[in-house]
This record gives structure tokens, sequence and C-alpha cells, in this order.
């Protein structure tokens, strides 16, 4: 005979909590509402099957100090260092790392990039912003991948410019903007500094 439960054994709390059923999660959706976790709490891929491909867009920027001395030697030598030309070889390594975001970030899909651009602006102080614009008509979004070009770009410059200086921070990396799916995104611009 299977003995039955003791009621005492619950907890108080558990005893007060109304008896409602949890609410079932949309298709591919955790109860906590994250998209690259299943109902079991596990990682898994978003299931992009059933979307509509539109026009996706995202733009991402990472920022490079560096210190005054490394600007000023840069500048003369017209961005160059002994590995070569420092800001060329940022753009074609970023241009590298989106087509390859997939491989880097497990649960990013494989895109056949249709648009990428990088721009790289070396300002005043010894700051470089570089912006990485991606462009893609799929099912899925290309934010992932617009900022694994950008901050590589950003890495790339250290790289080519570590000799002169360890002193150099990447900062800044973050989304500005994202348009196609299901939702737009649009970083408040602030003054430039």
């Amino acid at each position: 005979m299977a003995s039955r439960p003791n009621p005492r054994s619950r907890s108080a709390a558990a005893r007060r909590a109304p008896a409602t059923p949890p609410r079932a999660p949309r298709r591919g959706v955790s109860p906590s509402g994250l998209t690259h976790l299943d109902a079991a709490q596990r990682p898994t891929m978003v299931d992009v099957g059933a979307k509509v491909a539109t026009a996706r867009e995202a733009v991402a920027e990472a920022r490079v100090k560096l210190p005054a001395a490394v600007a000023r030697a840069l500048a003369a030598s017209g961005h160059r260092t002994k590995k070569g030309p420092v800001f060329d070889t940022a753009i074609i390594a970023g241009v590298q790392a989106v087509k390859r975001t997939h491989e880097l970030i497990p649960f990013c899909h494989p895109l056949p990039i249709e648009r990428c651009e990088i721009d790289i602006d070396s300002r005043r102080g010894g700051l470089v912003v570089i912006r990485c614009r991606v462009g893609v008509f799929h099912k899925t979004g290309v934010e992932m991948e617009a900022l694994t070009g950008a901050v590589t770009a950003a890495l790339t410059v250290y790289d080519m410019c570590k000799a002169l200086s360890h002193d150099i921070e990447i900062t800044g990396v973050r989304l500005l903007e994202k348009h196609g799916g299901r939702r737009d995104f649009r970083r408040a611009r602030k003054a430039a500094r």
C-alpha cells in the first residue's frame, strides 16, 4: 500500500501558494522568457524556421583609447606600424569576424552576409572609434555579427600597436542600432567625446 504524503511536510510558503498551474511558455522560449533556453532551461538554438525573411541591419561600436605618445606616433606614420597599415588591417579582420560569427558564438545562425562596412575614425586625445554596419535579408538579425566585427577590429588595432604600448584600452563595445525583425532599436545619441 502506497503511503500518502504528509501535508505538514510541505513548507509554509508552499502551503500558502495558490495551486494554479504554471503558464505554458511560447514554443522555443523558456519560462524565464529567454530565447536561448528551452522549457527545461537547457541551452538551445532559436528555431527561425517559421519566421519570415526581412531586411535586417545592425550597427555596433567599439572604442580604442590610445596613450598620447602612441596616438602621435600613429598620426605621424599615417597609421602604420612595423606590422603594416593599422586601420586597413583592422577593417579586414573585422569583416572576416563578421562572416565567422556563428563559429565563435555558439547559438548564432550561419548567415549569408550581404553587406559589411567598417568605419574607423581617429579622434583627438587618442580615441579611435570603430563602427561596424552589417546587413542581410534573412530570418534572424545581425546584432552579434556587428558587435563581433567592431570588437575584432578593435582587438586588431591593439595587436598592431602593442609594440608601442600595452596601455591601450578597448571600451564602449555596444549596439547602436538594429532594424528589421520583430522590433527596432536605436541608442540615444550623446554628444561626441
